[in-house]
């Protein structure tokens, strides 16, 4: 297998140049090492224009079922292929993909290529924003099954839902499992903001809490949650419908464990969440922020909860994932006294 030996510095320009000319083999993976990128050329003609060796390797071939540039590689030409985000959110059998604004043009055959690479995939949806009190977001649907809900299975659970009516992420199934972890037996756990119940069903799964309470302010989540609950028959969770703003002032109880899963302004409902929350007993409060700015932010947020009567220690923070380049999902667990 031939391929073109690039130092790192130029990696990014001679890629460029030679997708644009179609001179990559994309059945097979880029490689490098701690000084060069190998780029797999198609022919050894590819790169003779270029100043750099082309060396002969075994190379490590692409499997065709998992590689979606290579299957589009004849459908889209080099400009278009470069485009491509091969990344997506596997929601039960929902693919959801982001489609650059370029591409639009391309969606149906990008989705419906997808679609055919994965058995494990009946529908492929084209990513929205999120919006709103919800936070849900308008899909788009691409290819196969016309329909958007789902049975999702996470960390021994199983979660239906609504993946455009119903705030979910995937991706906070480590996260959600590591929760679990910290809890101890005899618990008594609040989970504010809790959609279709993916937080409450995992540490009623692989906890020994005693209670769980779950607030969700969208009735079609909390409709999937009581849903959840019944199908994955757990005894020790309860599910309310409101806004915790309406709904907390009227409770008396305080809980060892408070979650805060809502990364966009949770910090706004800190004034009716932390009389809930039992002297010496934990908060988990999720922000959006970048990376850079998590030590200062996180002082902010501790001192923003001192003028509420508080006292917060910082026991962890953790990157639960990249939202954007730069940015992160992060969870601050606090001690709150």
């Amino acid at each position: 297998m031939h391929f073109i030996k690039v130092p790192h510095t130029y990696a990014e320009l001679v890629k460029k140049i030679l997708l644009s000319h179609g001179a990559i083999d994309h059945t097979h993976a880029v490689e490098k090492d701690e000084t060069h990128v190998y780029f797999p050329l198609a022919t050894p003609k590819d790169a003779q224009d270029l100043q750099y060796p082309t060396i002969q390797r075994e190379g490590r071939p692409l499997t065709p079922q998992t590689d979606l540039k290579g299957a589009l590689a004849k459908k889209l030409t080099a400009q278009e292929l470069e485009l491509v985000k091969t990344a997506y959110d596997l929601v039960g059998d929902i693919a959801i993909i982001e489609i650059e604004k370029e591409l639009q043009s391309k969606a149906k055959i990008i989705g419906e290529t997808l679609l055919g690479l994965f058995p494990n995939i009946n529908v492929v949806l084209q990513r929205g924003k999120h919006e709103g009190t919800f936070r849900t977001q308008n899909l788009l649907h691409l290819a196969g099954e016309n329909r958007k809900e789902t049975l999702h299975k996470e960390n021994g659970v199983l979660i239906k839902l609504n993946v455009e009516e119903v705030y979910f992420s995937a991706r906070l199934s480590t996260e959600r499992k590591r929760i679990a972890g910290l809890v101890e037996p005899g618990e008594h756990i609040l989970v504010c903001f809790s959609g279709c119940a993916p937080y409450p069903c995992v540490l009623a799964k692989h906890t020994r809490a005693e209670t769980i309470l779950g607030i969700e302010i969208n009735p079609t989540g909390h409709a999937y949650g009581l849903e959840n609950i019944k199908l994955n028959a757990l005894k020790n969770v309860t599910l309310l419908n409101g806004d915790i703003r309406d709904l907390l002032p009227t409770m008396e109880e305080s809980y060892d464990r408070v979650l805060m899963p809502l990364p966009k302004d949770a910090e706004q409902f800190l004034d009716v969440t932390l009389p809930h929350v039992l002297q010496n007993g934990t908060l988990h409060i999720y922000q959006f922020w970048q990376e850079k700015d998590i030590d200062q932010n996180t002082q902010a947020l501790i001192a923003h909860i001192n003028t509420l009567g508080y006292t917060a220690e910082l026991l962890q923070t953790t990157l639960c994932g990249q939202h954007a380049p730069g940015t992160y999902r992060i969870c601050l667990d606090l001690r709150i006294t």
